[in-house]
């Protein structure tokens, strides 16, 4: 029989950020990694601002001209073929109050971050 060793909340903190640091450490793994959380963080920040607006997905479709699936295509995590008119349009159906802002952040590693969608 294997004996496990039994960790505390501290311990297993301490592993997690161990191992996050060892796997962000290689430029290549960090690149896709940052990629793949501006995807997520991207169709979050339209979910979350369409409940803003207190609309549903059909809702948001019938101003769109487009079917519901479509979307929730759109709003679909790791969802990436977005483009500027469709975010645009997109924004603009929630009304009044919302905004695309897109910023370019080039830390060591060159990248682009994803839109961003703001309530103003």
């Amino acid at each position: 029989m294997v004996e496990r060793k039994k960790y505390s909340q501290a311990d297993g903190r301490r592993l997690y950020e161990e191992d996050r640091a060892r796997f962000l450490a290689d430029p290549e793994t960090r690149r896709i990694y940052e990629e793949e959380a501006a995807k997520k963080e991207l169709w979050l920040q339209l979910v979350e601002a369409r409940q803003a607006a207190d609309l549903t997905q059909q809702e948001v479709a019938v101003r769109l001209g487009v079917s519901q699936s479509q979307v929730a295509r759109i709003e679909k995590r790791g969802y990436d073929a977005y483009t500027l008119n469709t975010l645009r349009r997109y924004v603009r159906a929630l009304g009044e109050g919302f905004g695309l802002e897109v910023r370019v952040l080039r830390p060591a590693t060159e990248r682009i971050a994803a839109p961003a969608v703001a309530a103003h």
